[in-house]
């Protein structure tokens, strides 16, 4: 107010002289002081340069004459963002000071955090201390705050303040360590308005809280001329403010001789005491980021006030002090100048304000090292720099980092609970933050590969998941190969059936003319060992690698190939009934007995399924395939049927005729004819359907080369169970008892 009143004269609102009227105004570092300076200023168009924090959101209400020697406030929240989103501190603790922007901060910005998965275990308000008789009610009030912070199970705690808040933690730790009360290790995170500030009586009070914290600071270089400067204050110069000697007597604890009032039991001030003596905790020789930002903000309004001049003399040839009179009565212009000033600074960094009137700048992102001797240092370990692009706005420096003991120099862990393993996926706990979650084995199938998933997926399909499901291993590409036990058991079993039939077929036509060669049909007996043969193998046509030749003819193959053995199986049946029909007196039958009609039975039912298996290969067929499914870790190199309706088309026929030569066969069992042949063919067909009764079930059970070698043993069981039921008892005869072999046996027998 004694600014906007005549010097000497504290009547505001009045003046009868311009020389006392200050062309612009620098204030901080307290935002909400600054603000309602700016209010009062503005009525008198008085530009103001602050060094104070700016608003998140642009105030409407703000006074168009503020300019702010700070860069945006969401720049700076967007920094703590990523800089906690970098060390994965998902769980934090904060605390504010209750002003208007720290309830901006607490309403604004954390739901911001919280939207990014960040969480809070607390969030408290440091006491406002009103009056001076509060003291003790605000020591305890923030007490019971920073009790609850170091009792929270997070490591990372972010302090919304200003300078003085720095004072105000050191004096509430230093209370509690008083009361007994364990202070915890935290990292503390600080916004860069709180620049280290300290009282008298906190000489002593230790600073250990701040080794390993960080914060955010606005960009500053050390000028050597400051220190040179400083180093030549001292408290018996003229010209000195009045302040110099109060800050020596409380720097060095000492007081200056008073010829009024006798000082006496304390060290005496000689004025050559030396302020690099000092610890940090008392005096800092170097420029802080608040120091710098004043020193900019003077040279800022000079700049402003050389461009206003310089135009004025464009448009004016006025006398020097006419021009200065003309400056102090047009203060509104240099608002204008000031918006547009860009200009390097000592330290070469180019200062200019954004539209907002805000500094186009980033922050600094300092680490705090603190000492025995009650010293510290700021150390820069990286930067947020909004131009760049988003990758790139945080940038870290992890190796230059100490952080606070407790932690050995590991990266501390800021999180509810432990991250959840490879493997593992996050639920939600019930009724807590959704930080706060329990981790669940991935179900059988799925993977996490890596911490903290939310949920498990599953591999690509030609991949399978690891014991521990936490990566995926490449499926092996597996079919029934001739190269392993299975398939070649498989076809040296279809081999030696094979010519074993062929054995038999070659005994049959060696004794062509025997009785019990000719007996029921020897020409169906040769058709009959001919389909055995190729049964035995078309075995084979299921065994290695899938190609499109042996998928399209392997199951149509056999089936033509079964139904033609089955077929001449039923017309040997049938043989045998109508001839012992035709023996009878004055039967009618004798016309059927002979070639033509067991002809007719073999050829229309083989026609019937190779029309099948035709119409089959026509329209949908067989061609190789991947299962990729069917079995976990491999890949089932196959054919696909194409249609499975088809292939159990062609499958019923085969069934049909089967049990209707089992039928046949069975109600002819106990006919009288040579050498048993109803009975054998009866107990032939009994295997031939339990084979394929059993096969079907089995079939569709197994998957993989599994299937295959169901279905190549049951084509090899069931030819086998023909060969031996119908042809091995006659074998036995013709080798080893020929004296059967004979007409007078076979009449006997008939008879």
């Amino acid at each position: 107010m004694d600014l906007l009143s005549t010097q000497g004269k504290f009547i505001p609102n009045y003046r009868y002289t311009t020389q006392s009227h200050p062309s612009a105004v620098i204030g901080g570092p307290s935002a909400p002081f600054c603000h309602h300076m700016a209010t009062i200023l503005s009525t008198y168009k008085i530009p103001q340069v602050t060094y104070a924090s700016t608003p998140f959101k642009n105030d409407q209400s703000q006074p168009a004459s503020f300019h702010h020697m700070f860069p945006s406030g969401a720049h700076q929240y967007m920094g703590i963002l990523l800089l906690l989103l970098h060390f994965s501190w998902t769980w934090i603790g904060v605390i504010y000071t209750p002003d208007p922007n720290g309830e901006s901060f607490v309403q604004d910005v954390l739901p911001m955090f919280s939207k990014k998965n960040i969480c809070f275990d607390f969030i408290e308000r440091l006491p406002i201390m009103t009056f001076s008789t509060e003291i003790e009610d605000v020591i305890s009030e923030g007490s019971k705050v920073f009790k609850v912070a170091m009792n929270s199970s997070a490591n990372a705690l972010l302090v919304h303040g200003e300078t003085s808040t720095m004072a105000v933690m050191r004096t509430l730790l230093h209370a509690l360590a008083f009361e007994n009360i364990a202070v915890n290790t935290k990292v503390w995170i600080m916004t860069a308005e709180m620049e280290f500030a300290s009282f008298t009586i906190q000489r002593i009070a230790s600073i250990d809280f701040l080794h390993g914290a960080m914060s955010l600071a606005v960009p500053s270089k050390k000028s050597l001329g400051f220190q040179k400067f400083i180093q030549k204050r001292k408290p018996f110069m003229e010209n000195e403010d009045g302040f110099i000697q109060d800050f020596w007597e409380n720097a060095f604890a000492c007081s200056f001789p008073d010829p009024v009032e006798d000082k006496n039991g304390g060290p005496i001030c000689t004025g050559r005491e030396k302020l690099e003596s000092l610890p940090n905790t008392v005096f800092e020789m170097s420029m802080t980021g608040h120091s710098n930002s004043v020193y900019d903000a003077v040279y800022a309004i000079a700049y402003a006030l050389q461009a206003m001049q310089l135009q004025s003399v464009k448009h004016s040839a006025m006398q020097d002090t006419e021009r200065q009179k003309f400056l102090h009565q047009r203060p509104l212009q240099l608002h204008f100048f000031l918006r547009g000033v860009s200009f390097n600074n000592s330290a070469e960094e180019r200062i200019a304000f954004n539209q907002n009137g805000e500094l186009i700048a980033g922050f600094d992102i300092i680490n705090w090292v603190t000492f025995p001797n009650q010293s510290f240092l700021r150390v820069k370990v990286g930067q947020v720099d909004p131009g760049a692009p988003m990758h790139k706005v945080l940038s870290i420096h992890e190796e230059a980092i100490t952080w606070p003991s407790r932690f050995n120099q590991m990266r501390p862990l800021s999180v509810c609970n432990k991250p959840c393993l490879l493997g593992h996926s996050r639920t939600q706990k019930e009724g807590e933050p959704f930080c706060c979650y329990d981790c669940v084995p991935c179900p059988k199938g799925r993977i996490s590969n890596q911490t903290d998933m939310d949920y498990c997926f599953q591999c690509l399909e030609d991949r399978y998941p690891n014991s521990d499901q936490d990566s995926c291993l490449p499926k092996v590409v597996t079919y029934l190969s001739y190269e392993e036990p299975l398939g070649i058991s498989l076809a040296i079993f279809g081999l030696s059936f094979a010519f074993i039939t062929a054995l038999v077929l070659g005994t049959f036509l060696k004794h062509q003319d025997t009785p019990i060669v000719k007996a029921n049909n020897r020409s169906l007996s040769y058709v009959l060992l001919a389909s055995l043969v190729m049964c035995f193998l078309c075995a084979l046509l299921f065994l290695g690698k899938p190609g499109k030749g042996t998928c399209l003819i392997r199951q149509a193959g056999f089936a033509v190939t079964f139904s033609v053995a089955v077929s001449c199986v039923l017309a040997k049946t049938i043989t045998v009934i109508l001839a012992f029909m035709a023996t009878k007196p004055g039967s009618s039958m004798r016309k059927w007995v002979g070639r033509r009609l067991a002809s007719s039975i073999v050829i229309s039912c083989s026609l019937s399924q190779a029309t099948l298996c035709t119409v089959w290969l026509a329209t949908f067929p067989p061609f190789p395939d991947f299962d990729m499914h069917s079995v976990p870790k491999e890949i089932i190199l196959e054919c696909n049927e194409g249609s499975v309706a088809m292939f159990y088309c062609v499958l019923a026929f085969m069934g049909l005729l089967a049990l209707v030569s089992f039928t046949v066969a069975f109600l002819a069992r106990k006919l009288p004819d040579s050498f048993h042949e109803t009975k054998s063919i009866t107990f032939s067909m009994l295997v031939f359907c339990s084979v394929w009764m059993t096969f079907v079930p089995t079939y569709l059970s197994t998957k993989g080369k599994s299937m295959v070698a169901v279905e190549v043993f049951s084509i090899l069981a069931s030819s086998a169970g023909l060969l031996g039921c119908i042809f091995f008892p006659k074998c036995y005869i013709i080798m080893l008892r020929p004296d059967l072999n004979k007409k007078e046996q076979l009449l006997k027998r008939v008879n």
